[in-house]
């Protein structure tokens, strides 16, 4: 089964635990996943750690949020196989601090319509980092106004074309700063779901700025799309990775691990990359230290 290499657990936007993620991957036969929290690098070394006491090869990921400030569009991006994840936790707090804001307007503008309190909605993100969209339809489930995380109530709430949505948008870092703090924790960073986000017309900018890759395989593109994504990906000789962003019970549709993931193939290519990244560092290292003698 091709490898997952983009799922979520409960401490970002999922509902499972690290240890529950890992073994449903284990019995649903996928030997080979990323764990990709958003905005959060918690579960990176356990992540590891618990891979190995099951056979299930975890490759450190985590997905970073992300602004194309030009076009106002969110540019979530996947970084993989950091060899300094630390170097990521200043950009992942600063992101973490402006989704909490958000949230906090969300959750008031909640607290207004239904008769649900904030408490009540952080009581309902225990053991996540921050608090999400799920987390408020979980406590409006919970309270009888809806049966569904997802249904006609989410979309009422959260859907940008509702007359009277509760949205309040996080302000991120601009996808530059991203993919530059990728680079140096040393990781591959890929653009996340782009047809989700619609923002192929960044592709370009992101180039320059030094994307390693594209998410081909997600839920959100189709088959012609996916075949467009790796036309593209080609073109530009970009690493091609894929996964069902896996987020449990609050998951958009039915999915489970394994069902859409990264070709073997392709997740060689993005080991290969990894290494040459790695060969690359080393002789601009050496090149610098003969240039200071």
């Amino acid at each position: 089964m091709n490898a997952d290499l983009h799922c979520h657990t409960k401490l970002s936007d999922g509902s499972l635990g690290l240890e529950d993620l890992i073994l449903l991957a284990k019995k649903r036969g996928v030997d080979t996943i990323a764990i990709t929290d958003i905005d959060c690098l918690a579960g990176t070394v356990r992540g590891k750690i618990m891979g190995e006491r099951y056979g299930v090869n975890v490759i450190p990921g985590v997905e970073i949020s992300a602004m194309d400030t030009k076009t106002g569009k969110r540019t979530p991006l996947l970084c993989y196989l950091s060899d300094m994840p630390d170097r990521l936790e200043g950009l992942c707090h600063r992101n973490a601090l402006a989704r909490k804001k958000a949230a906090h307007i969300m959750m008031l503008k909640a607290a207004k319509r239904f008769p649900i309190s904030t408490e009540f909605i952080v009581k309902c993100a225990t053991g996540s980092t921050n608090i999400y969209k799920q987390h408020i339809m979980q406590a409006l489930m919970e309270c009888g106004f809806t049966t569904e995380i997802n249904g006609e109530l989410y979309h009422e709430l959260f859907d940008k074309e509702s007359p009277v949505n509760i949205i309040s948008e996080p302000k991120y870092e601009d996808f530059e700063t991203v993919i530059a703090a990728i680079h140096d924790a040393g990781g591959v960073a890929v653009l996340s779901s782009p047809c989700r986000f619609d923002n192929l017309d960044s592709l370009d900018r992101l180039i320059e700025c030094g994307l390693d890759g594209i998410e081909v395989w997600h839920p959100s593109a189709d088959e012609e799309q996916q075949a467009m994504l790796k036309k593209l990906a080609t073109k530009n000789k970009l690493v091609m990775t894929g996964g069902t962003d896996f987020r449990g019970r609050y998951n958009t549709e039915p999915i489970s691990i394994g069902d859409i993931g990264t070709p073997d193939d392709a997740l060689a290519k993005l080991i290969s990359y990894k290494a040459k990244m790695k060969r690359q560092q080393k002789k601009a290292a050496k090149a610098a230290a003969e240039s200071a003698e």
